[in-house]
């Protein structure tokens, strides 16, 4: 039995599950349709094939070793994460004066077209400066003494995004389950309001704060 491949397993599913900003774009689009929240839970998926490719190909390494471009990629992040927040808040805001399109879902948002969806997931995943960092140190520590690294990182790799592709269209597919009761007006304004106040906490810790390392 692999036990360092069962060990990375567990370590990779709590990192994947631990709520942040995908988990918060999955959860507010999902909302919207349950169409619109497994194509951001793909986007997810995506955005960390990026990172692992990434860290498969040693490039995550130059990236930390440059401080600015390390910066860069970590304002884009925040800006991007930022941006969603404010215009969820600013939507929920016109919602609130009354101005929801007659198309709106019960909870007071239109649907998200899928392809948006797609893309907001990607971005914000492949746009986060912490992934970087975290597979470029994480990976290696799964590889047996001996062993060839680059089968094994692309097995451990390739488990990350099973994993993301498993646990966020799972959390789209329970929020639409649960959609009757989410999509009511009192509880969507909250939901709205929590997630959009989350993506912008994100967004300006990573714009303003010192640079991760």
């Amino acid at each position: 039995m692999d036990t360092q491949l069962l060990a990375f397993v567990a370590v990779a599913a709590g990192m994947v599950a631990l709520p942040g900003a995908d988990f918060t774009v999955v959860v507010r689009n999902a909302l919207a349709s349950r169409r619109s929240g497994l194509a951001t839970a793909v986007g997810v998926a995506g955005g960390l094939l990026v990172h692992t490719a990434l860290a498969v190909a040693g490039l995550a390494a130059v990236l930390v070793a440059m401080p600015v471009l390390f910066r860069t990629v970590q304002l884009l992040g925040g800006a991007y994460v930022l941006w969603l927040g404010l215009s969820g808040l600013h939507a929920l805001r016109r919602d609130a004066a009354g101005a929801g399109d007659a198309r709106e879902e019960p909870g007071g948002r239109a649907p998200t077209p899928w392809r948006r969806s797609l893309r907001q997931g990607f971005l914000t995943n492949a746009l986060n400066p912490k992934a970087p960092v975290l597979f470029l140190s994480l990976l290696p520590q799964f590889v047996p003494d001996g062993s060839p690294p680059l089968p094994r990182t692309l097995l451990l790799a390739s488990v990350v995004v099973l994993l993301a592709l498993v646990w966020f269209p799972a959390v789209a597919l329970l929020v639409d389950r649960l959609g009757r009761w989410l999509r009511r007006p009192r509880t969507a304004r909250a939901i709205e309001g929590g997630s959009g106040t989350a993506l912008t906490a994100l967004g300006l810790v990573l714009v303003t704060g010192p640079l991760l390392r």
